[in-house]
């Protein structure tokens, strides 16, 4: 547990040291090569990687651990020894099944997240405000039918009270979105487009790691990342994006999207906060 807050501590202050950095994309104005598409296809997947499972790991998979923990102290003694819906027991603390949960939910997690911010990032306001946005966003729309505040979850029984698991949620979903922005906007800066370099060939060799060993959700994020910087080669599709028409366009578009989940959502939290 007290590495697990150490994580935490350290995910939200690397985060929200940067969150009012600008992130850094590279230059609109250079002829797209194919050589150029592929340092941009390169770099912009190192940075989603890196950031998402930093974010991930630190933020969903130690603070979710964090927040479990708190949940099964609060709840008392009566529920101590119970089994829960992944089968763990309530009160148990193990070292395998600390290392799996951070670990799986965290790199699963926030690389997925890291991925969906890589496509709306455009839509979003500057800044801390922006990642703020991103969390609450993530958990309206995810929060309430894959977890962590599913009504159907039997956990909500046995740990608790709900009106904890709630607020502990909802202030791990900013934390996240708020840690996320900011370490996407740092490692904007910090981070080179590929080349030869001793230095900068370093620099990418943990995003490669991790890249490694998250294979199986980083074949998403290329997908992603690649169907992105292709679409650049097309000056229409170019031209399309950069119009104030286009981020209008998504803005409305993301705000719907949003909005049409919070009836489900709170119905799901008065829910949970009254157990």
């Amino acid at each position: 547990m007290l590495v697990c807050g150490a994580l935490f501590l350290w995910g939200l202050a690397a985060g929200a040291s940067a969150s009012g950095r600008p992130f850094s994309a590279p230059d609109t104005d250079v002829v797209l090569t194919p050589g150029e598409v592929a340092r941009r296809f390169v770099w912009y997947a190192a940075i989603t990687l890196t950031a998402g499972v930093l974010a991930g790991i630190t933020i969903i998979g130690a603070g979710g651990r964090l927040a479990m923990r708190l949940l099964a102290v609060t709840v008392g003694d009566a529920a101590q020894g119970r089994i829960t819906e992944a089968r763990e027991v309530v009160g148990d603390i193990t070292l395998d099944g600390t290392i799996g949960f951070v670990l799986f939910n965290g790199i699963f997690g926030g690389v997925f997240a890291a991925t969906l911010f890589l496509l709306v990032r455009r839509f979003l306001p500057a800044g801390p405000v922006g990642g703020v946005a991103f969390g609450l966003g993530l958990l309206l729309v995810f929060g309430a039918t894959i977890d962590p505040l599913r009504r159907q979850n039997p956990d909500f029984d046995i740990v608790g009270p709900g009106w904890v698991a709630v607020l502990v949620f909802t202030a791990l979903a900013v934390g996240f979105g708020l840690t996320l922005q900011g370490l996407g906007a740092r490692l904007s800066t910090w981070l080179p487009q590929p080349s030869t370099e001793r230095r900068v060939l370093l620099r990418y060799a943990f995003p490669a790691a991790l890249a490694a060993v998250a294979f199986s959700i980083t074949a998403l994020l290329v997908i992603v990342c690649l169907v992105v910087v292709l679409l650049t080669r097309w000056p229409p599709v170019v031209n399309a994006v950069r119009s104030p028409r286009w981020i209008i366009g998504g803005q409305v578009l993301v705000t719907g999207l949003v909005l049409i989940s919070p009836p489900n959502t709170l119905n799901n939290l008065v829910d949970i906060a009254g157990r």
